[in-house]
């Protein structure tokens, strides 16, 4: 299960709404206890692709946002993008690019600007399952 607070899950929507029409993207920090996993800290990073279909996250901001968690003494939940115009759910690029299966894949749908939608994954070997989301 995954627990994120409600007010971190409020400034992603933001985040993802100042971003359109294109995709935003960031990581997730936090505490892993087993089956746990709490966010703590939201590292937003530019979509260096500029597209609303799909998004690479700049590099630079990406080694920085992980010696912060160093830092911190936190560890990569995951990481998290939108999509602006499709579902909350992984797209085939989506499925390819998810090379560490440890870390949880989440994603904000736009689709419907009065309703935002956020689900978590774990994508293992092209494998999609989905995981709990509590807002706290």
């Amino acid at each position: 299960m995954l627990f994120i607070k409600r007010r971190d899950y409020l400034n992603m929507i933001a985040y993802a709404e100042q971003g359109l029409p294109n995709e935003v993207c960031g990581l997730l920090g936090g505490l892993i206890d087993g089956d746990i996993k709490i966010v703590k800290k939201i590292y937003y990073l530019k979509n260096v692709d500029a597209s609303n279909e799909h998004f690479s996250m700049d590099p630079k901001e990406q080694f920085e946002a992980i010696k912060d968690m160093r830092r911190e003494g936190l560890q990569m939940i995951g990481n998290f993008h939108s999509h602006p115009e499709s579902p909350s759910r992984p797209s085939e690029e989506d499925k390819r690019l998810a090379y560490d299966p440890k870390i949880r894949y989440l994603i904000l749908s736009l689709m419907n600007r009065h309703q935002p939608v956020l689900n978590a994954f774990e994508i293992k070997k092209g494998r999609v399952s989905i995981e709990e989301i509590q807002f706290i």
